[in-house]
């Protein structure tokens, strides 16, 4: 199983914003969602066995899972839909139980913290000061962790120095977080770049 989150710093946890104005008047969720999609979409299919974890302002996570999801298209609105849709039944997530909102989508009242207290797996930090991935074993199980268009806070960054497993650096440049999640997927998919 791969997993991703990515944590989304400005992002609504609220369904009170236009899906006409994802990039702006929602905290930027047009990055969160292009995530979604790089994390689920290949050409003609969706990946199964892929979990992708949005953190929203460090209150709620909609959570995806690749095996269950249904009604997700390759365009950034229908996939902040579908996150509207799980923050409009945030008053049902009840502590650290999921309320599933559509098939393949859930919502949990659980911050970054707690979230990766509760996932399983080796924890992987994406850093441009990691270590080149190149080197690096595929692990098992992955989760990779990611932030949005800002820097992970110094509280972030403190955690994930205490939980990552690993941290490692995708290439000589700043990547977006959807495009370094592809990459992951080809580092993965080609077991460490070995295969193709």
């Amino acid at each position: 199983m791969r997993q991703f989150i990515v944590l989304g710093h400005d992002a609504p946890v609220d369904a009170e914003f236009s899906l006409d104005d994802i990039a702006g008047g929602a905290g930027r969720l047009d990055v969160l969602c292009r995530c979604v999609n790089s994390a689920f979409f290949l050409s003609h299919a969706i990946r199964e066995d892929v979990r992708a974890h949005l953190v929203l302002g460090d209150e709620f996570t909609v959570s995806f899972e690749g095996s269950d999801l249904r009604r997700l298209n390759p365009d950034e609105r229908s996939t902040a839909a579908l996150v509207r849709n799980a923050l409009d039944e945030r008053e049902e997530a009840i502590g650290h139980m999921p309320v599933e909102t559509s098939p393949g989508v859930s919502l949990t009242r659980r911050g970054f913290e707690p979230l990766l207290d509760a996932l399983d797996g080796t924890v992987v930090q994406l850093h441009e000061d990691g270590d080149p991935i190149v080197g690096v074993e595929p692990p098992e199980d992955p989760i990779f962790v990611l932030s949005d268009h800002n820097d992970f806070t110094d509280e972030e960054a403190t955690l994930l120095d205490a939980a990552a497993d690993r941290r490692v650096r995708l290439g000589p440049e700043r990547l977006h977080a959807d495009h370094a999640i592809t990459v992951a997927h080809n580092y993965l998919d080609t077991d460490g770049f070995e295969t193709y």
